[in-house]
């Protein structure tokens, strides 16, 4: 029996999704730009890095590279800026690999991930207030169906 993935995908579903992903990118890249950089020189990849610390406390820089996806030479450099900046700790070595050792936000961490969180978030609030309310209606109709793909 073929599954949904031997399917043929709809000409539909294949629009928009090239509709999606454009809209996304250029969504994250203004968020990039207009979230700026904070105190400390917290680059983009440093914050997903230190709320994915955040979010798991206790993983180590190898798990952090398959997340993100990246090469785990280059997380170490970031995790060893961000450790060097005082927003990250080490936690004590792993028992059962003594090369392993979990990661925490610090308190510092913490509050410039707050801060530049928050500072998303209005400019986001902000652009979204200046829809009609037709537009925000469709917006938050599209919110369930879109965090079930994100699922996937």
């Amino acid at each position: 029996m073929p599954t949904t993935e031997d399917l043929p995908i709809p000409e539909r579903a294949l629009a928009l999704s090239d509709e999606l992903r454009t809209a996304f990118k250029r969504l994250l890249r203004s968020m990039q730009r207009e979230g700026g950089e904070l105190e400390g020189s917290v680059s983009m990849m440093q914050y997903m890095l230190l709320a994915l610390i955040h979010e798991q406390p206790g993983i180590g820089v190898a798990a952090l590279a398959r997340l993100q996806n990246v090469r785990g030479p280059t997380v170490s450099a970031q995790v060893k800026s961000l450790e060097e900046a005082g927003l990250v700790e080490r936690g004590a070595p792993d028992p059962q690999d003594r090369r392993r050792s979990g990661l925490q936000v610090s308190s510092q961490g913490l509050a410039i991930l707050e801060t530049l969180r928050a500072r998303r978030r209005d400019v986001l609030a902000q652009r979204i207030a200046r829809l009609t309310p037709q537009q925000i209606d469709a917006l938050e109709a599209a919110m369930q169906p879109l965090l079930e793909i994100g699922q996937a």
